[in-house]
């Protein structure tokens, strides 16, 4: 199994690590040649959502990954991987629109407003959280399912090949989440 992570901005170091722990093949996706490799599923770093996709269209990046997703690869997208997947975006655009959620960008505030908790997790039992001026789903659509939420906001769903979490499991020791994906594939 080979996993291709977005590495234009923000935590991608931090999903390759966590890879390496789980034993996964993993390269980084910096150019559209990179995407010519086989690989099995891709990552969406948290990072600066808005920076992130003006990135993908000015690296041509853009259609392919959308693509990609749209026929089948299953992606994991954490906190601005989330907004980048979202159709619908509250103060903001939508980038690549694969997935049917409505999200709220900077929902729990400034760096400030950081924090770290557990919550029930789909399957999963209770995992760390770390929210770092995160979005939380405002609502889910069609096929798209709550996988978890903390202090009633949705903060984690799925939809067929389309995984998304609001908060940063590669800054925790636990794997689960990343394993949770690995079996998506």
């Amino acid at each position: 199994m080979k996993i291709g992570i977005l590495a234009l901005q923000g935590a991608f170091e931090e999903h390759g690590h966590m890879l390496d722990q789980l034993g996964v093949e993993h390269f980084e996706i910096r150019k559209k040649d990179d995407l010519k490799q086989d690989f099995h599923g891709m990552i969406l770093p948290g990072g600066e959502s808005t920076v992130m996709g003006k990135l993908l269209l000015e690296l041509d990046l853009f259609e392919s990954i959308q693509t990609k997703i749209n026929n089948g690869l299953p992606v994991l997208g954490t906190c601005a991987g989330l907004i980048l997947l979202a159709k619908q975006v509250k103060e903001g655009k939508p980038h690549l629109a694969t997935m049917d959620i409505n999200v709220q960008r900077n929902a729990y505030g400034r760096q400030l407003g950081s924090f770290n908790t557990q919550g029930m997790f789909d399957h999963l039992g209770t995992v760390p959280m770390t929210f770092i001026r995160a979005p939380y789903i405002e609502s889910v659509s069609g096929n798209a399912k709550v996988l978890a939420t903390v202090d009633e906001h949705i903060v984690a769903a799925r939809q067929e090949n389309q995984c998304v979490v609001a908060f940063h499991p590669e800054l925790t020791q636990d794997t689960r989440v990343h394993e949770y994906f690995l079996r998506m594939i």
